[in-house]
């Protein structure tokens, strides 16, 4: 199974993986993994007075500082996971590449404010559910 790790690199991605950890299942050498990271990009106005080089090392520093955490969890465990960062629109990004790219499964962590409060709040998750064609695995 081809899965997609969408992190943010809260406590909510912390419980996910040691979900993940807890479950055989979605935790092993069949699957393929796929962990996305998206930064949120800078505002216009504000990224005009920024060289590309700079905004660039920004953008990756904040991505390397998710995912160096989560690299050390998959090399405790002996698997390989590949590690993507994306700017900008943590949900779109997510439901784009699931579907772009052919994956079986998104897997993310919840910060658990119920179907109404993710509405007025604008999850992520709700949105990633109402964007993507692909099953999502939401561990809370």
């Amino acid at each position: 199974m081809k899965i997609l790790i969408a992190t943010d690199g809260s406590i909510y991605t912390e419980r996910m993986l040691a979900h993940l950890a807890a479950h055989d299942e979605w935790l092993n050498q069949v699957h393929r993994y796929t962990v996305v990271h998206c930064v949120e990009p800078m505002p216009p106005r504000a990224a005009a007075y920024i060289p590309g080089d700079v905004l660039k090392l920004y953008y990756a520093s904040e991505s390397e500082r998710v995912f160096e955490p989560i690299r050390a969890f998959f090399k405790r465990h002996g698997l390989h996971a590949d590690h993507v960062s994306r700017v900008g629109d943590a949900a779109r990004v997510v439901a784009a590449m699931a579907d772009g790219d052919s994956f079986d499964l998104i897997i993310m962590g919840s910060h658990g404010h119920g179907a109404l409060a993710g509405l007025l709040m604008g999850s992520v998750t709700m949105k990633v559910l109402a964007l993507s064609k692909v099953p999502v695995l939401i561990v809370r």
